[in-house]
């Protein structure tokens, strides 16, 4: 560890791998936090319920299809899908700069709401605290949400094995690339949106059609270089990615070349990582097909025995490159 916090961690690539390791899991270890996925499976009554918690800096607030409210709501919704649970509840907690406009607040709390109706939860409960000007950046949210696990549903890395598949619902680096163009003043393609969106009904149709998807997992920090890589060291194993599967919109790949971004590591907020074993790949992309938020989904790799706790892409040339975790920080307060 480095004496100091630097942004790169909480970019969610190796320095905050470092910082979740060396300071937060010798102080809080138990064995829901010990799994690291992308919430807490707990037992509550006999029933197995999923909590998840997160806290969104994003700036700018407003980019091209989204804004921090909507962002709130989704992050923290698909977390708890992430789980296999269905989203029942939310809080949501706001830390406000002193003159702060009043009429940006209502817009973002709109949009909070309708992607809530969408996501079919409800925000039952939260807080609003403000601080003198200058000691937060505008507007800052905090979102927990609580969900319930279905009967037969085990999504964890554990039941990650060789001869799985792996899959993604779509394109990725969208949401980076919309969120940078907007920071930076950049005239992108209309095409170029945030993917921002609640993945709880297509979670829910991927599990009642097959309930035994071995995990669900959401690339946002650190794109989807940075998580599979978690997912290979947790469930040692390898993964293999193939080049030319990965979806990627033309539009954010020319804007990759030209400022030299790799759509792998650029952060995703409508995107599910699921993998199954191999007896299912007609009918998860034929789910993911018919469904708005999976039409361009599809088999991105599969699950080897090794290299274990490593991922490589099968190049166009017909090479494997290495993919490791993000190192630094592309792109600071993506979400």
């Amino acid at each position: 560890m480095s004496e100091y916090i630097q942004l790169a961690h909480g970019s969610g690539g190796k320095l905050s791998h470092d910082l979740v390791q060396h300071i937060m899991l010798p102080a809080f270890n138990n064995p829901a936090l010990a799994l690291l996925h992308d919430g807490a499976q707990v037992p509550v009554d006999g029933l197995r319920m999923a909590f998840s918690t997160d806290s969104y800096v994003v700036k700018p607030r407003f980019f091209p299809g989204g804004d921090i409210g909507k962002l709130a709501v989704c992050g923290t919704v698909n977390d708890v899908a992430m789980n296999g649970a269905i989203p029942r509840y939310l809080s949501a907690g706001f830390i406000i700069e002193e003159g702060f406009p009043v009429a940006e607040l209502r817009q973002v709390v709109a949009s909070m709401q309708q992607a809530a109706l969408e996501a079919g939860v409800t925000i039952v409960t939260g807080d609003t605290k403000v601080v003198e000007k200058g000691a937060v950046d505008g507007l800052y949210i905090n979102t927990s949400g609580v969900g319930f696990i279905p009967e037969g549903v085990n999504i964890t890395p554990g039941r990650v094995k060789p001869g799985q598949d792996v899959f993604i619902n779509g394109y990725i680096g969208d949401h980076s690339i919309a969120v940078m163009g907007q920071r930076h003043g950049l005239t992108l393609p209309a095409e170029v949106l945030s993917d921002c969106a609640p993945l709880t009904g297509l979670v829910r149709e991927l599990l009642t059609a097959i309930p035994d998807i071995a995990l669900l997992r959401d690339p946002t920090r650190g794109g989807v270089a940075t998580t599979l890589n978690e997912i290979a060291l947790q469930a040692n194993v390898g993964i293999l990615v193939e080049e030319t599967a990965l979806p990627v919109r033309p539009e954010v790949q020319a804007v990759c070349d030209i400022l030299g971004f790799d759509p792998l590591y650029l952060a995703n907020e409508g995107k599910v990582i699921v993998i199954a074993d191999s007896c299912h790949r007609e009918k998860i992309v034929e789910v993911m097909a018919n469904h708005p938020y999976g039409a361009h989904g599809r088999l991105i790799g599969s699950v080897a025995a090794r290299p274990a706790g490593q991922v490589g892409l099968q190049t166009v040339i017909g090479g494997i490159r290495l993919l490791d975790m993000l190192a630094g920080d592309q792109l600071p307060r993506i979400c």
